[in-house]
């Protein structure tokens, strides 16, 4: 693999010396700045090996480096060849300040404008301008004309996502946010996230591998019209009796020429989440930039009654499937038959098949054994998967996309004996997860007051975890939708009724083991509250999977807490019963006995 790195390496040079610059920076992202990237667009594991969702790299004449964040301190190290690339860290080696240790004045930084945010462009123009380093948008970049055997685009068509299940059509969903839009003193706004502009013309596809949307870009004006810039060969014949009046749909190499066109127009953009490329083009061609937030975010947020019911339905079905997994698990383990994290990720999937309504993971599964489990975002496909030991802890967080909804969910297994150690760890992250799932709290109150809620009986202990504690879910959209969260350091957005998100607190001991619990619950009005002086909101559980009763310590938990668990397990026996028959319904019965 090196001898093929260092090929692609030169080419990349070579283009260098073409367009006259002395750097180029190769994020891990493409024009749509989404979580997940197409095969045809993963630009920086074709530079560099590297196969995880979050990296840069720099290339220079004679030199290159790679930035990673903490979780893949191992990794990039297994897969990156340390002669052609310095290791460097994503948060201590700030890529731009490098960037002006390592070259000199009047030297110039090519980017592609349309793989990063306005918001980053700018700051890195300022900060080069400074060092007096230009930065030169290339045309075409290095790394497409180098890559000889780029995957094709996806050729699967868009798919027409019932109005029913969505619960309005797209003209309604259209005016609403038009009037956002007018509200934010526009007169049209860039739709640049792919399941914004699903969501408003009720559309999926099949684009992005754990992601049903289809590619493209959306202007939405303020009436309500939209134009919708895509690969035409996607839109089936029926597409405008389906979105309703005032959408047109255009190829997207289209998209350069109206922006360009936009003189005194007032454009409504997200500086965070829109490439640079798209709204530098528009202010050249005289467009006033409105800078505000992706206006969709929010009402896709908040899914509506039509909406909620398709994600209980389908986390009940889920919840049948994962049971009936770790059913086949617990008889496995009996037979001291010991498979492998890989083995198992395909064995819990197979389950899921047997649904007509599934169509892929939300995400890769991460189904991890003993020490690997302490690495929080670890992926068995990125190395040799490890074989389950007796006596050890099993952690698998997995999610689907059905038709109806999305799923995620984290179980932590106890294979044989474990230690009383792990069993009190277990406890507390259970303790801090009820605390979070009880919670009452009046309106306006956002996740980032919320998440010590999840935290505190850890930090008693002096233990803590790095990472989240709850992200928004969509519906047949996006496993990790915003913009509400749940977390130390997240933004101020208030939770609001019909906003779904995850409860997954945890705890990582490092070259030990790892434990995360995690249901998704709905945000809802308090139900049971008498006489409230504010507007109470309280959390509705989704996820129903039984949590394993071998990993708790009782004599650690309060009486309130001890109901609580005994309640979640009674309701889903409940739920799960009527999905499950012989073997498998002994065995739910057997496991969600009150403690």
């Amino acid at each position: 693999m090196s001898n093929i790195i260092a090929t692609r390496l030169n080419a990349i040079r070579q283009q260098l010396e073409i367009n006259q610059i002395d750097a180029f920076i190769i994020p891990r992202a493409d024009e749509y700045l989404g979580e997940y990237v197409p095969a045809r667009n993963e630009r920086l594991h074709w530079a560099t090996g590297f196969t995880g969702s979050a990296g840069m790299a720099i290339v220079l004449k004679d030199r290159a480096a790679i930035f990673t964040d903490g979780r893949y301190t191992v990794q990039v190290r297994q897969q990156v060849d340390g002669n052609l690339f310095e290791y460097l860290s994503l948060h201590d080696d700030p890529q731009i300040d490098w960037l002006i240790d390592t070259l000199p004045a009047g030297a110039s930084v090519g980017i592609d404008s349309r793989l990063h945010t306005l918001a980053w462009y700018q700051q890195t123009k300022t900060q080069l301008d400074k060092a007096e380093i230009n930065v030169v948008e290339v045309d075409t970049n290095p790394i497409d004309v180098s890559w000889i055997d780029r995957p094709a685009p996806s050729a699967s068509t868009m798919t027409l996502f019932s109005h029913q299940g969505a619960g309005r059509n797209s003209i309604e969903k259209r005016q609403q946010i038009g009037q956002l839009v007018k509200k934010q003193g526009a007169d049209i706004a860039l739709i640049a996230a792919l399941d914004s502009c699903c969501w408003l013309l009720n559309i999926r596809g099949n684009d992005v591998p754990r992601f049903p949307v289809i590619l493209g870009c959306g202007l939405l004006s303020a009436n309500g019209d939209m134009t919708f810039f895509t690969d035409l060969a996607k839109v089936p014949q029926n597409i405008a009796e389906h979105v309703g009046a005032g959408v047109s749909f255009e190829d997207e190499a289209e998209l350069a020429t109206v922006l360009v066109q936009m003189k005194g127009v007032k454009l409504l953009a997200d500086p965070h989440s829109a490439n640079a490329y798209s709204q530098l083009l528009a202010q050249k061609g005289g467009a006033k930039l409105i800078i505000g937030t992706d206006p969709v975010a929010l009402p896709k947020a908040q899914k509506n009654s039509a909406e909620l019911a398709g994600m209980r339905a389908c986390h009940i079905r889920d919840g049948a499937a994962v049971s009936r997994f770790l059913a086949w698990l617990d008889s496995q383990v009996e037979q001291n038959i010991m498979h492998d994290e890989a083995q198992l990720a395909d064995k819990l999937e197979s389950f899921r098949l047997q649904d007509p309504l599934y169509r892929e993971p939300s995400f890769d599964t991460i189904s991890a054994t003993g020490a690997n489990a302490a690495m929080c975002h670890y992926n068995h496909n990125n190395g040799t998967p490890s074989t389950m030991a007796m006596n050890s802890i099993y952690l698998v967080d997995s999610g689907a996309q059905y038709l109806d909804g999305t799923t995620d969910v984290t179980r932590t297994i106890a294979i044989g004996k474990v230690t009383d150690e792990q069993k009190k760890m277990v406890t507390l992250v259970l303790k801090g997860h009820i605390a979070l799932d009880t919670a009452r709290f009046p309106k306006g109150t956002s996740g980032v007051q919320l998440d010590a809620f999840a935290r505190q009986y850890l930090w008693q202990h002096g233990f803590d975890y790095d990472h989240g504690t709850g992200h928004g879910v969509g519906h047949f959209l996006s496993v990790h939708e915003g913009p509400q969260r749940i977390g130390k350091n997240v933004n101020g957005v208030a939770l609001l009724p019909g906003m779904v998100l995850s409860n997954e607190p945890g705890y990582y001991r490092a070259d030990g083991f790892g434990i995360r619990i995690e249901n998704l619950v709905t945000v809802q009005h308090c139900q049971a509250l008498q006489g409230a002086e504010r507007e109470m909101y309280e959390f509705d559980v989704l996820t129903h999977i039984p949590m394993d009763v071998r990993l708790i310590d009782k004599s650690l938990l309060t009486d309130f807490e001890v109901n609580w668990f005994n309640q979640y397990q009674q309701k889903v026996r409940q739920t799960l019963a009527p999905l499950m028959q012989g073997d498998e319904l002994a065995w739910l019965n057997r496991v969600t006995v009150a403690i």
